[in-house]
């Protein structure tokens, strides 16, 4: 067995764990929307189609604020066929995803949804083939009290409130060739600019995010990012980062260390970001809108949509990965680098939500699982409170052909002053042997562990299927304190987490 020593400071803080941390993503994509939230014939179905079931798991993983409707759907949607009267909304061919859009679910079913489930609307507005015009037309229609003609309409459908949405996406991964209406940095960088200034002209209260790269891969990183906040920096609050990762060729030492690779996105858009703003004298910060994450086996056959010009099927099998322990393990790794930069991380959304690569799958007609990438999520979103705390690590390194020489442990901690709460999350990337990680929990006074989780099987491949939902659970971790030193042993390719609270 090796051993880490690690150590949790209050004082050596991060930044506030802010709760859009914890935030989702539902697109028009696959069966995410139709046989996902919404099958009126299910016998789990409540009086608007949405599956309880589904419900309820969304409500346990503990989902934020939600970005909506997509994605790359959003550059070809427009919004004006997701309202009014069900049987007076046109059926629309997606060119994204090759799919028909029914539009049977539109944006008042979905923030009806939305109530039910706990969570906040975050909307994406289409530059891909609309522009500023159809943008503040939606801002209006949603956030207006009255007193207009598109409130008025909101009015009309239903909607006596307005949906209030706080923040707002310019477009989707304009720096994407695949993109439908995808443009230059520049182009879109004016494009994003002028329709900015046009909706904080209706309500300087939203906040809006601007597009990133939509990978740290593209060939246009970092340029990409310089150039669009030179457009739009006194204008937007955050920019996106969007990042995916996948075992590739066997390769699982570089995979399970993912979350390195994140730990650099994020730090080189940041100096990005602030360099912009040094060279115009601003004093203002952008934060990052870390608004697409997850692993993503994208070179599967799940992957694979249609393309024929006489097959666009409503709600077909697209993206439907199913995920292993070793997934899980390194998803765990990639909300701890979350964590890690919560000083200008301000929101992330978990990429997706249900069936298409997501936490969350479904049978029709059949039952509603949780995969294994469920328990990291719904874990850190329900204990990580308070103040993300820097945890300063010395541990054994293993050697990846991606990144170099790693640490096989990395973790972070949050604390709550007013509670005295402290939760720490760790991983262990190794694959031999078990490790021991001696915490100095000693600055935290007086403390107790009050519960504990592991995410672990003897076979890393491990997942929850449609004939076995439970396969793989959660266990406890066991743990000693003595002295103001947390004892807690890690087996080989494992994620954790460890609540205290002061005695």
């Amino acid at each position: 067995m090796t051993a880490a020593r690690l150590t949790v400071d209050p004082r050596s803080t991060i930044g506030p764990v802010r709760r859009r941390l914890f935030g989702g993503f539902v697109e028009h994509l696959g069966r995410h929307v139709y046989d996902g939230i919404y099958e009126p014939g299910h016998p789990a179905a409540d009086d608007q189609g949405f599956r309880r079931d589904v419900l309820e798991l969304v409500r346990e993983l503990g989902v934020s604020t939600i970005r909506y409707p997509g994605g790359n759907f959003v550059s070809g949607f427009r919004w004006e066929d997701s309202v009014g009267p069900r049987q007076q909304r046109p059926r629309r061919l997606d060119l994204a995803w090759h799919s028909t859009e029914t539009n049977e679910v539109g944006l008042h079913e979905f923030a009806d949804w939305l109530d039910k489930a706990g969570s906040d609307l975050m909307l994406a507005v289409n530059l891909g083939t609309r522009g500023t015009l159809e943008a503040i037309d939606l801002l209006e229609y949603a956030n207006v009290p009255s007193g207009s003609t598109l409130s008025q309409r909101r009015i009309d459908n239903g909607r006596a409130a307005p949906f209030d949405v706080r923040v707002w996406c310019l477009g989707n991964e304009m720096d994407g060739p695949w993109q439908l209406g995808h443009r230059s940095a520049d182009d879109y960088g004016e494009l994003a600019a002028r329709t900015a200034k046009g909706m904080r002209q209706l309500d300087p209260s939203i906040e809006l995010v601007v597009c990133g790269s939509s990978g740290a891969n593209m060939p246009t990183f970092g340029h990409w990012e310089r150039v669009v906040l030179e457009h739009t920096y006194d204008d937007v609050d955050m920019i996106s980062c969007h990042a995916y990762y996948q075992e590739r060729d066997g390769d699982v030492d570089s995979f399970l260390a993912s979350a390195v690779d994140m730990d650099r996105f994020i730090e080189a858009v940041v100096a990005t970001a602030d360099h912009v703003g040094a060279a115009r004298g601003s004093s203002k910060r952008i934060d990052i809108s870390f608004d697409e994450w997850n692993v993503w086996y994208i070179d599967r056959v799940a992957s694979v949509k249609p393309t024929a010009i006489d097959d666009w099927p409503v709600a077909p099998r697209l993206l439907e990965d199913v995920y292993s322990v070793l997934d899980a393990v390194v998803f765990g790794g990639l909300l701890i680098s979350l964590l890690k930069h919560a000083d200008r991380v301000a929101s992330a959304s978990l990429a997706q939500l249900v069936n298409v690569i997501a936490p969350i799958m479904t049978e029709p007609g059949g039952p509603a699982w949780r995969q294994t990438t469920f328990f990291p999520f719904a874990i850190t979103s329900r204990l990580a409170r308070g103040t993300a705390v820097r945890v300063p690590i010395e541990a054994p390194t293993i050697a990846t052909a991606v990144y170099g020489e790693v640490s096989a442990v990395d973790a972070v901690a949050t604390h709550d002053a007013d509670s005295g709460a402290t939760a720490i999350f760790a991983v262990h990337r190794g694959r031999d042997e078990p490790v021991e990680l001696m915490i100095d929990v000693s600055g935290l006074g007086e403390v107790e562990v009050v519960e504990s989780h592991l995410l672990h099987d003897d076979d890393p491949s491990a997942q929850n299927t449609l004939d076995d939902h439970d396969r793989v659970r959660p266990g406890t971790v066991p743990t000693r304190l003595v002295d103001g030193i947390l004892h807690v042993t890690l087996p080989p390719v494992a994620w954790a987490a460890v609540a205290l609270r002061r005695r």
